[in-house]
């Protein structure tokens, strides 16, 4: 049945504002726009990476997880600064004064994360330092964190190292008339010193020279038995600094690291050739603006001035007790010897639909299948697309691709199946930020193959997960399709919580064929039979599913909904959810980032629970429940509920219609809202805590799905076993 519900406009400014204002209650009419009913995207985002931080504090978990939960609050804490507070710089540099969703204007928001950022940066330290090292000494691991505190034979160890290892590898730069301020590049580690020349009275200089990347940043020290001892390759480095500069005393020596607007900006309609301008810009991302700069605490006050007058740098100055650039722990957590203090590797799980060496497509036209990672393996994608490859009644491959791996066996099948003469059409998104030069490279390696590549589209983001295998068989052509939450990463589906669904249903093959055509040409479909697409209609889909329940509710029907996402700070979903919950609807959220929307608000969001769960996996599925009055209906999508999602991305939303696959992602939900070990809860102050076990069983919902995948593994493999041993028959001698 044709969906009636799509415009080529979204919803009508009449209904946005019914939606906002709404509802008329004991308190008079609600405004759900009032800037007091929001929470600024940035400062709730630093929540989250407290919420990675509390993982980093909990005595509960396994040492070298915790160790890897404060590695990823740094690397988090990179990424912001270099987009988020950059972004935010550039408006107040352009005097930009518009408020934001929560009524801040740029330069209040930049005021209020700079306390907020000291704050989480000092927690990340002390947990590191308080906590942490200690553990690891317990545990048989020793950090050296002054090279002063080596033993004699320890410094004589460094020194041989220095001399044949880091040497030969080091470019000392020294500043002065001739030689001015050298260009620091972005997130490099640097070691600052001031000199001064021996047996003269001239002033002291300054210089400088980079940690090199391309050696270990974490070397282990010779140590007895089975303890270890590691020192950091800036520690070798300051104290050997004297072997760099031997004309000149070392007055003081300290490292430093400097982070640089890195938000590309890229004029789409100008550009003659879009990969051509992103090469371009992506040289420009080492020099951008300074924005942050971290020094070690103590920094001899004379270095420290020079170093903000040559970066321009007044404000986000750290000074950091401890190690800079917190994402060496990453290398830390993958020293040998420690496995009884990880949590054990988890192995994704065969899907019980499509044993070892079946026919996928014998299989999909079976009924549909729902794919759960990394809770069961990605394998079965790769497949789709080696057969395909391979098939010699498979005529074309079309997929869009977002963020691939860097030994991606999806390109690799892609190339083949162009080399084997089917028309392959790849929708490469070079805007994918920070995987911009890994696409350019997959993109020209597509094209030398002989598919036909798109670079995205002017003014868009190409976020949806959608691949189209067009087949010829017996009866005609039948369009195969695989739509999902995630990437085509088989790297990442190893550790992101996804959603995959096979099918070959004749109108979801009918929309993927719409959806290709519209990302090659200018071909639009009139309508929509099971797809849903941002940026022209699915903003209105949502918005519409969303007040049917708010009528079901004042209807006295059953309504609710649960919605599960990275990220939600759309303002127009929110005032609707608003309205929605103001009208009883029964709201839970599942959101594990950025969470603009304020709980428990009298008369406005009583009804409405928040809960983000950080664990083990990264949760980045998008799964949206809506009871319908019993008749539930349930969707997957590519799409957060945030603006650039719904107004400036190509993003795909997706119906599940079989029973059973519906169940099963309704229970995947519910064990969501069960968890009570990883979940942690929005107040109605604006924090979040973890779920009060008291009373109540412990209940994981990524052990428990690790757990189900196995079990259904197992029957799986048994009843397979079974049929063989009834079907085969013996064979005598």
């Amino acid at each position: 049945m044709k969906n009636k519900f799509f415009t080529r406009k979204f919803v009508p400014a009449a209904q946005i504002r019914r939606l906002r204002k709404g509802m008329v209650t004991d308190m008079g009419e609600i405004d759900f726009c009032n800037p007091k009913y929001y929470t600024n995207r940035e400062l709730s985002w630093i929540l989250f990476d407290h919420r990675v931080l509390n993982e980093a504090r909990d005595k509960n978990i396994p040492l070298f997880e915790r160790l890897k939960f404060l590695s990823i609050t740094a690397s988090n804490l990179d990424e912001f600064f270099m987009i988020r507070v950059a972004s935010l710089k550039d408006m107040v540099n352009a005097r930009y004064e518009k408020r934001d969703i929560a009524g801040m204007t740029p330069k209040e928001q930049l005021n209020a994360l700079d306390v907020a950022i000291h704050n989480l940066v000092d927690l990340q330290y002390s947990t590191w330092n308080r906590s942490l090292v200690p553990q690891l000494e317990k545990n048989g691991l020793q950090i050296i964190s002054r090279h002063e505190d080596l033993s004699k034979e320890e410094a004589v160890f460094i020194d041989q190292y220095f001399e044949e290892n880091v040497y030969p590898v080091l470019t000392p730069m020294a500043v002065d008339s001739s030689r001015p301020f050298p260009l620091v590049r972005n997130k490099t580690l640097n070691i600052a010193a001031l000199v001064h020349k021996k047996n003269s009275k001239d002033e002291m200089e300054f210089a400088t020279v980079q940690v090199p990347s391309v050696l270990d940043r974490i070397v282990q020290l010779p140590a007895a038995g089975r303890a270890k001892k590691i020192i950091l390759l800036e520690e070798i480095i300051e104290r050997n600094m004297h072997k760099l500069f031997l004309n000149y005393d070392i007055v003081c020596a300290h490292p430093f690291r400097i982070m640089r607007n890195a938000d590309l900006t890229i004029e789409e309609d100008e550009a003659a050739d879009l990969l051509k301008e992103i090469q371009k810009q992506l040289k420009k991302r080492q020099w951008g603006e300074a924005i942050r700069l971290e020094v070690e605490d103590g920094m001899d006050k004379r270095l420290l001035k020079i170093l903000k007058s040559e970066l321009h740098m007044e404000q986000n100055i750290y000074k950091i007790a401890g190690p800079l650039d917190l994402t060496v722990l990453m290398k830390l957590y993958g020293l040998e010897g420690f496995e009884h203090l990880k949590t054990p590797k988890y192995t994704p799980q065969p899907v019980p639909e499509l044993p070892m060496g079946c026919d996928i497509f014998e299989e999909i036209r079976k009924g549909d299948i729902l794919l759960h990672h990394p809770y069961q393996t990605f394998e079965p994608v790769v497949n789709f697309i080696r057969q395909a490859a391979k098939d010699p009644e498979v005529l074309a491959i079309k997929q869009t691709l977002y963020r691939v791996s860097g030994n991606s066996p999806i390109i690799a099948a892609l190339a083949q199946a162009a080399e084997n003469g089917k028309q392959v059409s790849v929708l490469v998104e070079l805007k994918a930020r920070f995987d911009e030069e890994n696409n350019i490279v997959w993109a020209k390696m597509l094209e030398k193959a002989g598919c036909h590549v798109i670079y995205g589209l002017v003014g868009l983001k190409t976020h949806s997960k959608i691949t189209l295998v067009v087949r010829r068989e017996d009866d005609g052509i039948r369009r195969y399709v695989h739509l999902g939450t995630g990437n085509y990463n088989d790297a990442t589906a190893k550790l992101y919580t996804d959603i995959g669904l096979l099918t070959c249903a004749e109108s979801v093959g009918e929309d993927a064929t719409a959806v290709f055509n519209m990302l090659s040409g200018y071909s639009e479909p009139l309508v929509w039979n099971k797809l849903s697409l941002a940026p022209l209609w699915l903003k209105d889909k949502f918005l519409y599913l969303i007040e049917r329940e708010k009528n079901h509710a004042l209807e006295g029907r059953p309504a609710g909904i649960i919605a599960k996402m990275n990220s939600l700070c759309d303002r127009d979903i929110i005032a609707a959810l608003y309205a929605a919950s103001a009208a009883g609807v029964r709201i839970d959220l599942i959101v594990r980032g950025i969470c603009c929307l304020k709980a428990g608000i009298p008369g406005v969001s009583e009804n409405i629970t928040v809960r983000s769960i950080v664990g083990n996996f990264l949760e980045h599925s998008r799964i949206f429940y809506f009871e319908n009055d019993e008749n539930y209906e349930i969707y997957c999508g590519s799409a957060d509920w945030m603006p650039r999602n719904l107004e400036r991305r190509v993003e795909i939303l997706f119906p599940i219609d079989r029973p059973e696959l519906k169940a099963e992602l309704l229970h995947i939900l519910q064990s969501h809202l069960k968890d009570n070990v990883k979940a942690s809860v929005l107040q109605e102050d604006g924090t979040y805590e973890k779920v009060d076990k008291r009373g109540k069983s412990r209940f994981q919902s990524q052990e428990a799905f690790c757990q189900e995948a196995v079990r259904k593994a197992s029957a799986a493999a048994e009843e397979e076993a079974l049929v063989t041993r009834t079907f085969i028959p013996e064979v005598h001698q």
